[in-house]
């Protein structure tokens, strides 16, 4: 059996090809860090060790859940051929209607407040996405033009209601009232400090676990994922199998577009609190695309890489302490992502080789049987 080249481990490994963009990604930055006469090691030693205490993985989890949940709504329409960059938008929908319905039901009690700001986050990004969706499939709208406009729309939205007398906080700020307390998904605390964690902890993680557990099993185990993932690969055959196209597209976009809702409410009643009025976009969405390539739209990949990049925007913040410019970890995310990108080259190249191989064994096997046949 012929030995396999570096090259053939590269392209046949996906694992191999994101560990050497990750490297390559820290590579670069160190570069960058020597350009500017800093220490590499101790910008990169202070970036590991803001993350490995409890207080601060405790940080690195807390930032983690909406990358996690933004990028499970990315990775959900990738793999069923649709590529979500609405996602920022449909967070900021999400978790203006999670903290609308806080604030103007404060009363009702924790155990239903929460799934109710919950289901309103989900129902405002599913209706976010299936408007995306409908202009697709009935004037066949291209979705990546109405997403990146929808985005604006719900940023101006966001806005709007933010400035609403009912909404609106009460004092100087420029943002809308705190949400309710029965809203918060903080622990106590008490057990905050009895534990040691940082201030924000709460338990939106296990939102996001079973987030993941429940688009992995709705891709890979339900006749549903099976009709979006053949959409995806093939629409012409999936239609040809008698697969409705449109209405599994906007499944994807509805199912999607609730998993970037959620994302928003998770922020918000995890973390936020209340909600600024923008002066620019915040980037969640558009980070959950960064969590899905790392992950490789992977449901199980996606949260590892959620968590990784939780960690580096948290550990990133740190970086000022040692002198270090808090934008590295911009040069090194995108250099990551870059390399990702470019990775599909191995591939192709490998390809490429792969059958010019067959072509010339094919070549020379012709010759011989060729030469025993004169011989004959």
């Amino acid at each position: 059996m012929k030995k396999k080249s570096f090259l053939d481990s590269v392209a046949d490994s996906t694992f191999i090809q994101i560990l050497i963009s990750i490297i390559l990604g820290f590579l670069v930055g160190a570069i960058f860090l020597m350009i500017m006469g800093l220490s590499v090691g101790a910008a990169y030693g202070r970036l590991i060790n803001s993350v490995t205490s409890l207080k601060g993985f405790s940080y690195v989890v807390v930032y983690s859940v909406p990358y996690i949940v933004a990028g499970l709504s990315v990775a959900f329409s990738f793999k069923t051929g649709v590529f979500n960059i609405g996602a920022e938008g449909q967070f900021v929908v999400g978790s203006m209607a999670a903290c609308v319905v806080s604030i103007l039901c404060p009363n009702i009690p924790k155990p239903l407040l929460i799934p109710l700001c919950f289901l309103a986050a989900m129902a405002a990004g599913a209706l976010w996405g299936i408007i995306v969706g409908f202009l697709k499939t009935k004037w066949g709208i291209n979705e990546v033009l109405s997403m990146i406009m929808f985005n604006w729309i719900a940023f101006y939205l966001s806005n709007f209601i933010a400035g609403l007398p009912a909404i609106k906080s009460e004092g100087s700020a420029e943002a809308t009232k705190n949400i309710a307390a029965n809203a918060s998904m903080l622990f106590s605390k008490d057990f905050i400090k009895r534990v040691g964690l940082c201030p924000t902890a709460n338990w939106g993680i296990l939102v996001a676990i079973a987030m993941m557990l429940i688009v992995w099993f709705i891709i890979e185990k339900t006749t549903l994922g099976y009709e979006l993932k053949a959409v995806g690969s093939n629409k012409f055959a999936a239609e040809y199998g008698g697969i409705n196209v449109n209405r599994s597209i906007l499944t994807a976009l509805a199912i999607s577009g609730a998993l970037g809702g959620l994302a928003g409410a998770l922020q918000l009643m995890g973390m936020g609190s209340r909600i600024s009025i923008f002066s620019s976009q915040e980037g969640f969405g558009f980070a959950g695309i960064v969590v899905a390539l790392i992950g490789v739209s992977n449901p199980f990949g996606v949260f590892v890489s959620g968590l990784f990049y939780g960690a580096l925007m948290y550990g990133g913040s740190k970086l000022n302490l040692v002198g270090a410019p808090t934008q590295l970890i911009n040069v090194i995310v995108g250099t990551v992502v870059f390399f990702i990108a470019i990775s599909v080259i191995f591939k192709n190249l490998n390809r490429r080789r792969a059958r010019a191989n067959r072509n010339a064994e094919a070549a020379i096997d012709k010759r011989a049987s060729l030469q025993k046949e004169d011989k004959k």
